[in-house]
């Protein structure tokens, strides 16, 4: 039988991931499909087992069932667990496992842009769930000096106790002030996302030489924060990469092979009308 993937949300139908995905499987000469499933909040008990019963193969997981289908699932990812969100569900030996690839999806596309960076000091700005995801990964892939910077202090050092030893929290003045510290700067708000919210999280105006200053948004695919970094001498990274290595992440542990991510990357940055950074 035809093997099928999806992504269930609430909403659906703006997600690029059965376009990547149909991508790889065409490039793989793999007989399966991927398909967008709209499941309402309120309606994941009944458009889970209706996943089950219908046989996927196995599904990516978005808003805003992340967090609810942890306890549907037989087991989870210690990484999903630390994190209590899934965003892709498995089927392994019958059991249906969650896992999240936002984090690591995030590592692997800094690590492939930039594969000799110093993993030394590193600024999250943001404590949302993207922050999490990407803080849990980050320490788990060797990146000791963590620091959480938030509009809400009390919600970055929430954030900075779950890390556990060498993470630290701050406000946004304070990382502002001391911005020209961080080997690696990661910006996980929707400040500056579609345009619509404008300006930058705080400003950049000098960075330590050597850094990475990074921005999880792509469309646009370089925000304010972003161009200000450039301007301020920064080597730069959007988040299409995170993106697509989080796919790419789902993709391997549905089918055992790993797709050409770079290609993909170049692809989606040549239909959103830009270049990578």
């Amino acid at each position: 039988m035809k093997k099928w993937y999806a992504v269930i949300g609430d909403p659906i139908a703006q997600s690029s991931s059965p376009r990547m995905h149909d991508a790889w499987l065409e490039q793989l000469d793999l007989d399966a499909t991927y398909v967008p499933i709209h499941i309402r909040e309120g309606e994941l008990n009944e458009g889970f087992e209706s996943m089950k019963r219908l046989g996927a193969s196995g599904w990516n997981v978005t808003v805003p069932h992340k967090e609810a289908i942890v306890p549907l699932l037989d087991r989870i990812d210690p990484l999903a667990h630390r994190m209590q969100a899934v965003n892709t569900v498995v089927i392994e030996d019958g059991a249906y496992v969650g896992y999240n690839t936002d984090g690591i999806g995030f590592v692997r596309s800094l690590q492939e842009a930039y594969p000799e960076h110093e993993k030394g000091n590193v600024l999250l700005i943001g404590a949302g769930g993207a922050a999490k995801g990407i803080a849990f990964a980050m320490q788990q892939e060797g990146y000791a000096s963590l620091t959480v910077a938030n509009r809400s202090v009390e919600r970055a050092d929430a954030l900075a106790r779950a890390l556990g030893d060498g993470a630290k929290s701050c406000t946004l003045e304070e990382a502002e002030r001391q911005f020209d510290t961080f080997d690696v700067v990661v910006q996980t708000t929707s400040v500056g996302m579609n345009f619509a919210t404008a300006g930058t999280p705080l400003p950049v105006t000098r960075v330590k030489e050597g850094a990475i200053v990074a921005d999880i948004i792509y469309n646009p695919l370089e925000t304010e924060f972003l161009r200000q970094a450039k301007r301020a001498g920064a080597r730069t990274l959007n988040g299409l990469g995170m993106f697509v290595h989080q796919g790419a992440e789902s993709f391997e542990k549905w089918t055992g092979i790993r797709p050409d991510t770079k290609s993909m990357i170049q692809r989606l940055t040549d239909e959103l009308g830009g270049t990578t950074c």
